[in-house]
C-alpha cells in the first residue's frame, strides 16, 4: 500500500486561512494559529453585521419617509395606514428613494394615501422649531 501524506491538504488549508486573513494586523495575518482565530472571529462579525445591516437600513428608510411625510403634512403612521387601506404596495425602501429623489411623485402618493385615511394633520415643517423658555 502506498504511503499517504497530509502535506498537500495541510498546505491548502493554511493557504485558505492566510488568504482570508490578508490585510489583518501583525501576527494575525501570518501566524497560522492566530490567523485561524482571527478569521473565525471576523466571520462571526460578518455574519452578525449582515443581519444588522438590514435592520439599520430599514430604520434609515423609515426616518426618511417620516421626514418626507411631515413635510407633506401627514404623520408616518397615518401615511402607512392610508397606503395599506388603498392597497398601495410600495415598500419602505422605494418610498425613501422617492422621497429623496422624486419629491413630486412622493407627494402624489401621500395624496393617494390621504384620500381613504382619516389622516391626523401634522403642521408642515417650516424653518427651525421655536425653543420655549428654559
Amino acid at each position: 500500500m502506498s504511503r499517504v501524506t497530509t502535506a498537500v491538504a495541510t498546505r491548502q488549508r493554511k493557504k485558505k486561512i492566510f488568504k482570508k486573513a490578508k490585510g489583518f494586523w501583525g501576527g494575525r495575518k501570518n501566524l497560522y494559529r492566530i490567523a485561524k482565530e482571527a478569521v473565525m472571529r471576523a466571520g462571526q462579525f460578518a455574519y452578525r453585521d449582515r443581519h444588522n445591516k438590514k435592520r439599520e437600513f430599514r430604520s434609515l428608510w423609515i426616518v426618511r419617509v417620516n421626514a418626507a411625510c411631515r413635510m407633506n403634512g401627514i404623520s408616518y403612521n397615518a401615511f402607512i395606514n392610508g397606503l395599506k387601506k388603498n392597497n398601495i404596495a410600495i415598500d419602505r425602501k422605494m418610498l425613501a428613494e422617492l422621497a429623496v429623489h422624486d419629491p413630486l411623485a412622493f407627494t402624489r402618493i401621500v395624496e393617494a394615501a390621504r384620500k381613504e385615511s382619516a389622516a391626523k394633520a401634522v403642521p408642515v415643517a417650516k424653518g427651525t422649531p421655536e425653543i420655549g423658555p428654559a
